[in-house]
């Protein structure tokens, strides 16, 4: 059994505790993305990673050790957890640009691991009611943090992986006399076509100074301030895509609860089996989200890198294959809100695999889109700011939530359509 949180004589208070600990973990998952993409942005990989780093583990400790007299430490460590979790994915997701044609999918890929993370916690579920101890699993996870301290310190770049990559770009650790670092794959070009241009890490001030544009293909140059990224139209109606269809997900899963016990009319066991299989599918976002990426790169397929000039053409291109995963994304959220306003208990397994489907293309685009078509410079603000404020719409879940509790008596059919 779960300990207390303060002394009760049901689980109601201690519910009501770790609900409170779980919404203060979300809001700020949801909102510090913003500041912690300014840091990633301003001071680079190596010092982003360690606070990253940091944070991740001290909330592994703060749990290990946390105790029924002590559960007010849950508080700061699920905090700490998601802050450093969303500043790692933040620094992991620029890896995608060493893959040149197949940059969206590692984007997308990385997005669904990040989505199906909850499979770590049901590992710890099941093995802490075979007789394992909280502390010890949890410290075992502090203790992984070496492994993300060597990559940062031997293997990431100190401030960004530019994109596009010039030729023959190393990264990681160097050794004198011989090279230990990894250098990129130079793709095969066809006849006549030339090698791009070098890309330095820190382009200098003077070149090509305010000749920068939202279609530069993501080239990594000074030119387009943050503020007129955060200002376009094109990143107004992309966070007005994304808090829609964030708000339909957030609104199913608070009302899915309510829902499978009007439709299973009061029965509990028929209601956790459902309950267990919407949880099971939660974990296979990871095998979803690359589809989305094949669909941003499909246009790559067996085509080398562009010579400099052509990088505006190639921006106009990735720009257009973002529109079919647009397209399909709404669609697969259209779909997902037909299955979950039928009102019959079977047809709600076809709604949990829309739902991951759906939620693992929107999350998984939102940052390969963000990608595509802003300067690599300002990715982690404009992905910080679209979550802040898709968060923001996401508060209008609370009424719509109390409206199912309380005059709808737990059918949310109307909510739905």
């Amino acid at each position: 059994p779960m300990p207390h949180l303060w002394p009760s004589p049901d689980c109601s208070g201690q519910d009501e505790q770790f609900s409170l600990v779980f919404t203060i973990g979300s809001f700020m998952n949801n909102f510090m993305t913003f500041p912690m993409g300014v840091v990633f942005d301003r001071f680079g990989t190596t010092a982003a990673r360690l606070i990253a780093i940091s944070l991740y583990t001290g909330g592994t400790l703060l749990v290990a050790f946390s105790t029924p007299e002590m559960a007010v430490l849950l508080f700061p460590a699920m905090s700490m957890l998601s802050v450093g979790g969303i500043l790692l994915i933040l620094t992991n997701m620029q890896v995608g640009n060493l893959f040149g044609n197949y940059r969206s999918i590692i984007i997308t890929l990385y997005n669904g691991a990040f989505d199906s993370s909850s499979a770590i916690f049901l590992i710890v579920k099941l093995l802490y009611e075979r007789g394992l101890s909280l502390r010890a699993m949890f410290l075992f996870l502090a203790a992984c943090s070496a492994w993300h301290l060597l990559r940062t310190l031997f293997l990431m770049p100190r401030t960004r992986i530019p994109y596009p990559l010039p030729p023959d770009y190393d990264y990681g650790l160097q050794c004198r006399g011989r090279s230990r670092s990894y250098r990129t794959h130079k793709d095969k070009q066809p006849p006549g076509e030339a090698e791009p241009e070098e890309t330095p890490l820190e382009p200098p001030i003077a070149r090509g100074a305010g000749s920068g544009n939202l279609l530069r293909g993501g080239a990594d140059v000074p030119g387009m301030p943050f503020r007129a990224c955060a200002c376009s139209w094109l990143f107004a109606w992309h966070v007005a895509w994304l808090s829609v269809m964030q708000l339909r997900h957030y609104l199913f899963i608070g009302t899915l609860n309510p829902q499978l016990e009007h439709l299973a009319r009061g029965d509990h066991a028929l209601v956790s089996t459902y309950t267990n299989a919407f949880a099971f599918t939660q974990l296979c976002g990871v095998l979803c989200a690359p589809w989305n990426g094949l669909i941003l790169d499909r246009h790559k397929r067996g085509k080398g890198p562009r010579p400099e000039g052509n990088w505006l053409l190639a921006a106009l291109a990735d720009l257009r294959s973002a529109v079919l995963s647009l397209v399909v994304t709404v669609a697969q959220c259209l779909l997902f809100s037909v299955f979950a306003a039928v009102p019959v208990l079977p047809v709600q397994f076809g709604t949990f695999a829309l739902q991951v489907i759906s939620r693992s293309f929107l999350y998984g685009g939102n940052a390969a889109f963000l990608a595509i078509a802003f300067p690599p410079q300002h990715f982690g603000k404009l992905y910080g700011l679209a979550m802040a404020l898709s968060a923001l719409v996401a508060l209008l879940q609370y009424p719509c939530v109390a409206l199912v509790q309380g005059p709808l008596q737990g059918d949310p059919f109307y909510v739905s359509v």
